[in-house]
């Protein structure tokens, strides 16, 4: 029998805090009960935000932690490569477009919509869906425009390849949705709209490279936070497209703040670093993570 591999992939674009470390030390103790493996992988496709200094930061929180994984640490910023050819694959399908509005001509749009008194679809977490005008862009106007430097992304379209792979598209859950879904989960990617795929810079996403390094790297169970369940839908039609095995999934709860939202980097929530630097132990952070 295979054994089963688990992995952890935090992005060193800031500290780490609880939601980190308990999910960090979820993933290696179902690895543990399951004679599994444990994965640490970096996402540092944003390469302009991911710092060595970050990194640093974050392997010492896990090391502190008492956590160890296998050797060597996959970088992605390492592996654009791997993406490269993924994203090819599927510009040759047909099935990605260059898209070149910006947030301004979006929100432009959404707002002539509300003044007709109609309302814009939006997506499981709330943002505004994009526009699908520049799917029937004819070629020749996409490559002037590529050729003359417009910033732009790739986009999938998100009808058209569920047309072609979306039949009886579903994944096997473990954990639980925001609504208590469990067991086995109907995807439905189209809630997400035309998805960014790559950027003009960067020639991947979250969506893209996170199919292929849980491919690549033999991961049998994702498990993550229930903030990213309905992105596993999106996540189900690439590997459908790309021809990627499909692991079982397992969300699990959040941590949250005083005020019932989740812990966020970006807003400064407590770091585990602060937590040490306060004198609580290892211990102490299990305890307070219900492990």
């Amino acid at each position: 029998m295979t054994r089963s591999v688990f992995r952890f992939a935090p992005s060193p674009n800031g500290l780490l805090h609880l939601g980190h470390a308990y999910s960090a030390l979820l993933n290696a103790r179902m690895a543990e009960v399951s004679d599994g493996r444990f994965l640490l992988r970096i996402e540092d496709i944003d390469t302009a935000r991911c710092t060595p200094e970050l990194e640093r930061q974050l392997i010492d929180d896990l090391r502190w932690l008492g956590l160890s994984w296998e050797e060597p640490v996959r970088h992605q910023s390492q592996h654009f490569a791997d993406y490269g050819e993924a994203l090819d694959t599927l510009m040759e399908a047909g099935l990605v477009y260059p898209a070149f509005m910006s947030r301004g001509e979006v929100r432009a749009r959404i707002e002539e919509c509300a003044r007709e008194g109609r309302e814009w679809p939006h997506d499981p977490d709330g943002a505004p869906l994009y526009p699908r005008d520049e799917r029937t862009m004819p070629e020749s106007e996409r490559r002037r425009r590529i050729a003359a430097g417009e910033p732009f992304a790739w986009r999938l379209n998100v009808e058209e390849a569920m047309a072609r792979y979306g039949k009886n598209l579903y994944w096997d859950e473990t954990g639980a949705g925001p609504e208590g879904e469990t067991g086995r989960i109907a995807a439905e990617p189209t809630r997400w709209g035309d998805v960014v795929i790559a950027r003009k810079e960067t020639p991947t996403s979250y969506h893209l490279s996170v199919v292929l390094d849980d491919a690549l790297q033999g991961i049998t169970h994702v498990v993550r936070g229930r903030d990213l369940f309905h992105a596993t839908a999106v996540h189900r039609l690439l590997q459908e497209i790309l021809g990627l095995p499909v692991p079982l999934y397992h969300h699990h709860d959040l941590i949250l703040d005083e005020h019932g939202r989740k812990l966020s980097k970006s807003r400064g929530d407590t770091a585990l670093a602060s937590l040490r630097e306060a004198g609580m132990q290892p211990e102490d952070i299990r305890r307070q993570v219900g492990l």
